[in-house]
């Protein structure tokens, strides 16, 4: 699979938080973690949509991609319950 990017699905400002204790992305708390795939001929831009086809335009990408080692998740331990079930198919697929 090509350059993955993990993608921070933001709530609104004030917005309840879905977890206790998720962390804040710009001062709005994340709601969902997506994963897309690069822009067409690029290693270090997001593509227009994620793997469950939502609009990257408004999502916050995270530093650093898709890890190498095949026993880590694609998305960090203090995400993981923000998953986007989708996305996670396909990145376990």
């Amino acid at each position: 699979m090509s350059e993955i990017f993990v993608m921070y699905e933001l709530d609104q400002p004030g917005a309840a938080r879905s977890i206790n204790g998720a962390s804040l992305i710009e001062g709005r708390p994340v709601r969902c973690v997506h994963a897309a795939p690069a822009a067409p001929g690029s290693t270090t831009t997001p593509g227009p949509r994620t793997l469950c086809g939502k609009d990257t335009f408004a999502m916050q990408p995270s530093p650093g991609s898709r890890p190498t080692d095949s026993d880590s998740s694609w998305c960090t331990a203090e995400y993981a319950q923000l998953v986007c079930a989708q996305c996670d198919a396909v990145m376990e697929g």
